[in-house]
């Protein structure tokens, strides 16, 4: 195993306070990821974070492409910025992800108030932009992808890894993607599948942990395939797993989320051999129809899907499996609908994202033909009663079991209330006292709910 750097050397002493920052994020978990890294170069060039955009001397917009909704909202956050930027003509308006990747001579040209725009590939570049922005009044565009030449990434950014002690934490491994789904934009905003060094995902993790951090979530598009590409050579998923499994104070480790082809043998017998790898799996489904699946180029089969689930639950019983599934892809007929119906009702996930599909520029399927809104609405809402009463059922059969629970604290809503994840990934909620939070306790369920389970400690 490399040798893991203390998180002493990773810290750097911030600058002279200088003001406020606000970072608004839409999206993923990346995408959240990425807003934390901007929050940390933010804070070492001076600037502390605030709750009020109003008073925000910097203000960085984090956006999403994925689906059109959220785009919306950015341009019209935008709008709304132009009235801060005219009665505060000092502040610093950048907009940063996956919209500034594909869109920003449109932002530009919608939005002049904008300082500059930045692509996901150049967060590290936020710090010199904020910089020139205060100093030139010059509008900048970063928006490089790092190349990678044939199979091989020939440099990988360094990341701030100098974070803050939390209980859980997202840290990825990979970036990008090669498997250019036809609904999908990713490629075109994070560029081609590129993995992180594994000494460098050691090292962040062993530093997180020695700081308090007891769950860490890996991340990746196709988070499975990581190990790809690399100087170093191919470094398998599962290893990687293993070698994070020996780092001390590290209690948990989540991922998300797996392509089905790339699933293979040895990353299921990791999770049932590795006690810190949580016995729960989110491997997006899409559809339930293999013409649908063909449509939009995901290389796998509905029967090489279901061998997965089997082989995942023969070996570890009682896994938890959630999903994604898109509705209303284009072309989608009825019975292919009745399809994804039949697989839902067939798999019996224990939960599931599902969506309306949503049309993306750039992408194959938004030139398909494309189903009738009011079609795809009435088709969510068949698809969200069915899986809705799938996960009733289950956690229903759940009752009187118990659980191990990492306490994450209090419930918004109930003081009193202590809440946090099973291994399996289901919310559990339970009278206890705040002082249990961050530890792992053992939790019998007694009331089961369609959001996860009421329990008391046992």
């Amino acid at each position: 195993m490399p040798t893991l750097i203390q998180p002493q050397s990773l810290r750097q002493r911030p600058h002279q306070r200088r003001g406020t920052y606000f970072v608004q994020t839409w999206g993923c978990q990346m995408n959240e990821e990425d807003s934390e890294q901007m929050s940390l170069y933010l804070k070492q060039i001076g600037f502390e974070a605030t709750e009020s955009i109003q008073e925000a001397h910097v203000i960085l917009l984090n956006t999403c492409s994925v689906r059109k909704k959220p785009e919306d909202k950015a341009f019209s956050m935008l709008g709304e910025l132009s009235a801060i930027k005219k009665a505060r003509p000092d502040t610093v308006i950048g907009v940063c992800g996956c919209m500034a990747q594909l869109r920003a001579d449109e932002i530009r040209r919608r939005a002049p108030h904008v300082d500059f725009v930045v692509g996901t590939g150049q967060v590290g570049a936020i710090p010199g932009l904020v910089e020139e922005a205060l100093q030139k009044r010059k509008f900048q565009k970063r928006i490089e992808l790092p190349e990678r030449k044939g199979a091989t990434v020939e440099e990988m950014p360094k990341r701030h890894v100098g974070r803050e002690s939390k209980l859980k934490a997202f840290v990825p491994i990979q970036y990008g993607c090669d498997k250019f789904c036809t609904f999908c934009i990713v490629p075109n905003t994070r560029g081609r599948e590129r993995s992180r060094p594994t000494v460098d995902i050691l090292e962040e993790v062993a530093a997180l942990a020695s700081q308090g951090t007891r769950e860490v979530t890996l991340l990746g598009q196709t988070v499975n395939s990581y190990g790809k590409n690399m100087p170093e050579g191919k470094v398998p998923f599962s290893q990687l797993l293993r070698l994070l499994s020996d780092i001390p104070d590290l209690e948990r480790i989540r991922y998300t989320s797996p392509y089905p082809r790339d699933f293979k043998t040895d990353v299921i017998e990791t999770i049932r051999d590795c006690s810190k790898v949580m016995e729960h799996c989110h491997m997006p489904v899409q559809a339930g129809s293999d013409e649908l699946l063909k449509r939009m180029k995901r290389l796998y089969t509905v029967d090489g899907y279901k061998e997965i689930v089997r082989d995942l639950r023969d070996a570890i019983p009682g896994v938890g499996l959630t999903t994604d599934i898109i509705v209303g892809f284009p072309g989608e007929t009825e019975s292919e609908f009745q399809d994804t119906l039949a697989l839902v009702q067939e798999v019996r996930f224990d939960g599931a994202y599902m969506f309306i599909y949503s049309p993306r520029p750039g992408t194959p399927a938004a030139d398909m033909e494309q189903v009738p809104q009011v079609v795809k609405k009435e088709r969510l809402d068949r698809l969200m009663s069915l899986q809705n009463r799938i996960t009733c059922e289950i956690n229903q059969s759940l009752v009187g079991q118990l659980f191990e629970v990492l306490v994450e604290g209090t419930s918004h809503r109930n003081p009193g209330t202590l809440q946090g994840y099973s291994r399996e990934f289901r919310m559990v909620h339970f009278p206890g006292s705040a002082t249990l939070r961050g530890q792992l306790v053992k939790v019998r369920a007694v009331e089961a709910h369609q959001w996860g389970l009421k329990g008391e400690i046992a």
